[in-house]
């Protein structure tokens, strides 16, 4: 039998972002039958290829802020709009991962932990490159609001802050002022970012979905589908909560969740293996049509969903078979 030919981690993070959104169908998102207003499929295409370069410098051992902001220039560069600022920034740290050889949750954090002032100052220099739809900051990190870009870098570097201690602010924290809910109204209202709990977490949802991926059968946009409906119906998205309100992203939640059993998006309980992989595509087509009808684009479950495939692919998931391969990856 011959071996499967080794391919590089770059080449699969490329994949990844090609294959999130030829998922079909994958409810207020573009798809292979679904585009959006302002966005299109062709558009998520041009930025998978654009920001292969910032890809590379992720893999051959560049700093990661500096990696993330070129892999966004370049997206915004060839796609011309903003397609995958989410899905670079959770597929930086994990290509570091993988250059280090531990593609796993301890390995990734260790990537987050190691992460310096100069990583955060090119990550906020990378909202200079494309519009990113953001919440407002916490009333103590207004100074630290990512819409400041470069200008944010005097404070940055004053007070010492990490690409990690900015996701940790937006995950929600150690401030002192957000460990008191009473010092901000809604604070148990609020939708956390989920890229930025992943950064801090050791991205438990990326790893539980490459899981379903990765166990799952048939063509590997199709376990992708299925994957980032049980991600939406475990937890509220935070861009549908930025455009529409934390009630409407529970909402959201709730609809994903009447179509994969024994989830329960008000617990934060994931649903199993069996029930993602019992998912009936068909009958999600009527979500994913109501959703882009009514404006929900749950665009970080999609993020989230991308590095899941990245990290599927990097575990075997072919698309040559839909199956596992099991080796010809390298590190």
């Amino acid at each position: 039998m011959t071996a499967p030919p080794r391919r590089s981690a770059v080449d699969d993070a490329v994949l990844a972002l090609l294959l999130e959104v030829a998922g079909t169908p994958k409810p207020g998102n573009v798809d292979r039958r679904r585009d959006l207003e302002d966005l299109r499929f062709e558009s998520f295409l041009a930025g998978g290829v654009g920001a292969r370069a910032g890809l590379e410098r992720a893999a051959r051992d560049g700093a990661v802020g500096h990696a993330f902001e070129r892999a966004v220039a370049g997206m915004a560069d060839r796609a011309g709009t903003n397609t995958q600022f989410g899905c670079l920034l959770l597929l930086t740290p994990l290509l570091r991962a993988t250059r280090e050889g531990d593609v796993s949750p301890e390995g990734v954090d260790r990537v987050a932990r190691r992460t310096t002032v100069d990583d955060a100052v090119r990550f906020y220099a990378a909202f200079e490159h494309v519009d990113v739809a953001v919440g407002d900051p916490p009333p103590d990190a207004t100074e630290l609001d990512v819409r400041r870009g470069s200008d944010a870098e005097p404070t940055l570097r004053d007070r010492g802050i990490t690409l990690r201690d900015v996701m940790e602010t937006s995950a929600g924290g150690s401030s002192p002022a957000r460990d008191d809910p009473s010092s901000k109204p809604g604070a148990r209202d609020r939708v956390p970012d989920r890229n930025a709990q992943e950064w801090v977490e050791g991205f438990p949802r990326t790893f539980r979905a490459a899981e379903w991926i990765v166990t799952d059968e048939g063509p590997i946009v199709d376990r992708a589908a299925r994957a980032f409906l049980g991600l939406l119906a475990t937890e509220p998205d935070t861009l549908v909560a930025t455009a529409h309100g934390p009630e409407a992203a529970r909402e959201a939640s709730r609809r994903a969740a009447e179509l994969v059993a024994d989830a329960d998006p008000d617990a934060g309980r994931p649903p199993s293996t069996e029930a993602v992989h019992a998912v009936d595509l068909a009958d999600v087509e009527s979500l994913a049509a109501a959703f882009v009808d009514e404006g929900i684009n749950p665009g970080t479950t999609a993020d989230i969903t991308c590095a899941a495939l990245y990290v599927a692919i990097r575990r075997g998931v072919s698309v040559r078979n839909s199956g596992a391969e099991g080796t010809g990856v390298d590190p």
